[in-house]
Order: structure tokens, then sequence, then C-alpha cells
């Protein structure tokens, strides 16, 4: 019966209409707003219904309105950029698609975090096939500092290494271009500063398996070698295709068209990488996967102020594509010009953003059931109601009640025009949201009391000045039975400031 309904609320038939009793207690801060509500009380009978609650003005003693009031902008914690962007340009105005850099030794200074941080950064990540520990170490607890005391939220995304990439080196401090047929040597030998064409690889077994004749690619085709002798555990390597080789590149081993990894071969991907993209983001949302679209995206920024008409295409069909995130690598590890790149990637995701919304493409994403279990499958049908009621009625913000980021998350799958604000009392939690597409988390402390918290996160926002009067924002509380009060667990209730 429950699932039944659950599906109903989709279908917006058959609701049973009930007018619920006011609770004064349970009425929050007495903010004078008018709701639509809808819930899925699974305590009972399963039922859904549909009421008009009326939530009257409650007037409370100056001591007690201070003392909930207290405090309420040092809990939000909403990212200063993402609220700058709020007042600048609205809620749709809001960037869903989330930036990536690549942090390395052109922009690990504090100074240079914090201007990324303002043009727009809002995952710093970390390469451990660069740099120590210690360095790693040290970057963190500045994006830390930079969160406590400047009121970002950045979130840190650390990136193992994998045993198929060998990181190289050739010691000078930027990069270098390698010319059409000069001989260099591939060693594993540990030197200070640079060689004349030598270049350093990151481990003494790096050559194990390769033959005369291999084909070394740099970054992914930067540049190429051929391996023309092996000598003892080095390599003597003529170059084929010239190219760019910056410091610290990742190189490949291929053979007849295949990666050679270590002493076997494994399939690689054919021809076909431009399709292969969209269908690997699409299936990734379907299946509410987070997906990251990175790797030379602002390729000629390492070196140059501006990038190619070529790759601001790539980077907008990214964005029409609705990954969740783009993410620099060298262009802020290494590059010259990081700021920049970032701010081209923060352009091109507004524009496009703005372009899919006036298409109205959103209501043409397919949507596919993940859960099993009757609880899983009533939330994800409660936040596929909540995001086409979104879109349908033209609300300006989506407030879900999260404790984990599931329904969030759920929510995003789905992109929405509005922007998704996460509430949450879990930093963890608050700093995994900041990679899903159109996500904003927010930090409020949360209760057994569902009405209660609905009512303290729309303060908390009205209090930073987010919201003004005739804003209607769609509210979707996703608390654990443990934790929600006695009537409902979860539910999608209109607002409207007044």
């Amino acid at each position: 019966m429950a699932e039944v309904n659950a599906m109903m609320i989709r279908a917006g038939c058959n609701f049973v209409a009930k007018n619920p009793v006011l609770d004064v207690k349970r009425s929050g801060f007495g903010m004078p707003v008018f709701g639509r509500t809808v819930w899925c009380n699974r305590r009972t009978t399963g039922r859904v219904g549909n009421g008009v609650k009326a939530v009257m003005q409650v007037d409370l003693e100056d001591a007690e309105r201070l003392r909930r009031l207290e405090g309420l902008e040092a809990t939000l914690g909403l990212d200063v950029v993402a609220e700058r962007e709020l007042k600048e340009k609205g809620f749709l105005g809001m960037r869903k698609t989330k930036l990536v850099c690549t942090i390395g030794p052109a922009c690990s200074a504090i100074e240079d975090l914090e201007k990324l941080a303002l043009e727009g950064m809002n995952i710093a990540r970390l390469n451990m096939c660069h740099n120590s520990r210690e360095w790693h170490r040290d970057v963190i607890r500045k994006i830390k500092k930079l969160n406590e005391g400047k009121g970002f939220c950045i979130s840190v995304m650390i990136d193992t290494e994998g045993s198929q990439i060998h990181v190289v080196d050739h010691g000078a401090p930027s990069s270098i271009k390698v010319e059409d047929g000069s001989i260099w040597l591939f060693t594993a030998e540990k030197f200070e500063g640079s060689r004349p064409f030598t270049v350093q690889a990151s481990y003494e077994g790096f050559s194990e398996g390769i033959q005369v004749g291999d084909s070394i690619v740099i970054d992914g085709g930067m540049a190429t070698f051929e391996v023309i002798e092996k000598i003892g555990n080095d390599l003597s390597c003529r170059c084929t295709d010239p190219g760019l080789f910056l410091p610290r590149a990742k190189c490949s081993f291929w053979r007849d068209g295949r990666v050679v990894v270590r002493n076997h071969e494994s399939p690689t991907l054919s021809s076909k990488i431009p399709a292969v993209q969209e269908e690997i983001t699409s299936v990734c949302r379907e299946l509410n996967k987070p997906v990251i679209i990175a790797s030379q995206l602002l390729e000629s920024m390492v070196e140059y102020p501006t990038p190619t008409r070529a790759e601001v295409a790539d980077v907008s069909e990214a964005v029409r594509q609705y990954a969740d995130a783009l993410m620099l690598s060298g262009e802020s590890a290494i590059g010259s010009y990081g700021q920049k790149a970032l701010s081209v990637l923060q352009m091109a995701s507004c524009r496009m953003e703005l372009w899919s919304r006036e298409e109205n493409r959103e209501n043409f994403l397919p949507h596919y059931q993940l859960g099993v279990s009757l609880h899983d499958r009533i939330a994800e049908e409660i936040c596929n109601s909540a995001a086409e009621l979104a879109n349908r009625l033209s609300v300006d913000a989506i407030f879900v009640l999260t404790t984990q980021g599931h329904m969030a998350s759920l929510l995003s799958r789905n992109r929405p025009r509005p922007p998704i604000f996460a509430l949450t009392d879990d930093d963890s939690t608050r700093m995994a949201l900041n990679l899903q597409w159109g996500v904003f988390p927010l930090r409020i402390e949360l209760s057994e009391d569902i009405e209660a918290n609905i009512w303290r996160g729309i303060e908390l926002v009205k209090s930073k000045g987010l919201v003004k009067q005739g804003d209607s924002v769609l509210v979707v509380s996703e608390i654990s039975p443990a934790r929600a009060a006695s009537m409902a667990s979860q539910s999608i209730q209109l607002k409207t400031i007044v």
C-alpha cells in the first residue's frame, strides 16, 4: 500500500485532503509561512495525504526569541562564494556544476588557495602521485584554515596513486618542448636538478616487461617516444611525436595499440572517447554516482592566458551532459594561469546551465529505479516527485533535511532547475555533498522534530537575507525512523515566505 501511495505522489492524483491541527509547541520560531504538505505516514497505514497548513504568528517573549536566534549565522555554514552568488544572481542564477582544482606547486600557498576559492573552487584535489605526505598534510591544514577563518566550504578529494601510471620528471621547474627525433634517457636513477635529455622515473621497476619498439605516451598524448634500446633498467627513447613535456608528467607504455601494464597487457578504450564520455556520464547520473569530467579540459592554459575555442566547446559539452563536476589538472597545479582557467570553467558552466534552463532540457532526463527495499523506493519516488514539482511550479529553491545525504543526492540526480540546499548536522556529509550537482550544503542542528527542523532551516536562511517575501521553497525531509517524529519520516512541503 505504501509503495502504491508513494507512486501516487508523482502521479499527482487521488490525494486525501486533511486539515492538520496546529501545535503551537511545534511551530518553530513563529515564522509567518503558509504551506502545502504532502507526507508519507509509514508508521500507520502508509496513506498519502494532501493538506493545507496555516501556521500562525506566535508571539514569543523577547528573551525566548533571542535564545532561539542566537548563533544562527555561526551555525549556517553556507560557503561565502555561494552566498555572494545567490545575492547577486538569485536562486536560479547559482552555478550547479561543481569545480575541482588539482593543487600543486603553482597554487599551494594559502594566498593562492584563497584566490582559487574566491573564483569558485568547490573541491581541492590532491594527487598522491606527486609530492610528499607532509606536503599534502600542509595543504589540507591550509584549506581547513580557510574554511574556518574565511567562511569557505571547500572539500578535499584525494586521488591515490594507481599501479598503471608511471610518473616521470625531466627536472625543470616548467614545461619544455620535445623536438622530433631527439633522443632521451628514461632512468630510475635518483638525482637532484635536471640533466639534458634525461627523465627520472618514479620507481625502479618502471621498465619491467617493456620491449624495444614499445611506445611511451606522455600525459595521454602530449608527446610520444619509441623505445630504441634497453640499458639495464633504463630506456633509451626517440621522440616520434613532438610536443609539450610537463614536470612530473604521467606516462603509459603501449604495444600494438594496447596499454602495457608491467608484465601483462590489458585492453583500453577504442577510438570511439566522445560518444563514450556522454554514455558514461549519463549512466553515472542514472545510477546516482557522481561523475567528474577531467584531463586536458583547458590544457593550453598551462602556458597561455586564454583557452582555444575547441577547449571552451569541450567544457560546454561536458556541462550540457550534466556532469557533476569539471576538473582542472595541470592547468591549476603547475600552470601559470590557474585562476584564469578556473574563471573560464565558471563562466562556461553558468552560460550552458542558463541555456539548458531555457531549453527546458531537464524534463527529458530518464528515471531508473534504484531502490530495492520499500524504504529506498519511497525515498526515490519522493525525490523524483519533488524535482518534478519544483520544475512545474517554478519554485525558487529546494530544501532537503538530510543526515547521510542520500535524498540530497537523489534530488541532484534529477537535475532540477532550482538549487538544492542540503541541511545537515554531519560535517562529513556536508563536505561529501559538495561534489553533487546543484547541491549547496548547510550546517544546522537537527532534532527528532521534523517540523521544528524545517522552520529552523528556513529561519536560518532568512536570517542571512537569502530568502525574501514571496519566495517559494519546496522542503523535502529525510530523517531516519529512529530520529523521526511519531507521524512522519519523509515528506514534501511547499512553503511560501510572507
